[in-house]
């Protein structure tokens, strides 16, 4: 059995079992703590934690998953093609929602970390945790945090996202899907847009473009705020 576990399929089958049988629970339990992404991951770990498979044993399958990131994220544009007139009509509520969502995303963990007088890596590990991880690393590794603690908690931010995001935006009176997308993309990266296609495609849209503005904003900002901050107040 342990030759299999090393084999890449076993990483490939493992999730798309955990996956697919995460969807069937959603459907017959509609409860937002089933979301389909967390309850694969948490039942991935926990099989590899009983049979005591190493993560890299499961890795040499699941990247092959990863690697389709990449190309699902340049599929987004076709979507956005379908939707480019309708998008341009919003275009400057939408840019200047997702620069003020961004800003205050950072500015907030910036803020409540410096008040809770946590180390400085800590701070500059996480001050860019809504955008992809890609372009979190690179921030973090511009900035002097720790990438490791910055991929994990970006990870965290979007199942969080998507598992209470559009739950808890519709509790606040939130019905626009250009509204629950936006805010989606620009709070939970990549794993926030997988859920807004649940929604719809209109908000699957946005929040895929939200996604995409959000990284640039973040990526040019936060090292700046971060030397301001840390600069002026550690």
């Amino acid at each position: 059995m342990q030759e299999f576990f090393q084999l890449p399929v076993f990483g490939v089958f493992i999730s798309i079992i955990a996956f697919a049988g995460a969807r069937q629970l959603r459907k017959k339990y509609d409860y937002v703590l089933l979301n389909p992404v967390l309850v694969a991951i948490v039942a991935i770990i926990l099989f590899l934690l009983i049979f005591n498979i190493d993560f890299e044993d499961y890795n040499r399958g699941g990247k092959f998953i990863s690697f389709f990131l990449g190309p699902s994220v340049v599929a987004l544009g076709v979507f956005f093609y379908e939707k480019y007139e309708e998008v341009k009509q919003n275009l400057k509520v939408f840019l200047l929602s997702v620069a003020v969502g961004g800003v205050s995303g950072i500015l907030t963990v910036i803020i409540f970390l410096l008040l809770l007088k946590v180390p400085d890596f800590i701070v500059q590990s996480l001050a860019a945790k809504s955008v992809t991880t890609p372009i979190a690393i690179e921030i973090t590794k511009l900035t002097g945090g720790i990438p490791e603690i910055t991929a994990g908690i970006v990870i965290a931010v979007g199942i969080f996202g998507n598992a209470f995001g559009p739950f808890i935006l519709k509790r606040l009176g939130i019905k626009s899907k250009i509204a629950i997308g936006t805010a989606l993309g620009t709070a939970a990266h990549g794993i926030g847009t997988a859920r807004a296609f649940e929604e719809s495609k209109l908000a699957g849209v946005y929040s895929g473009l939200a996604m995409c503005v959000n990284g640039i904003i973040t990526a040019l900002i936060t090292p700046y705020l971060l030397q301001l901050f840390l600069g002026n107040f550690s």
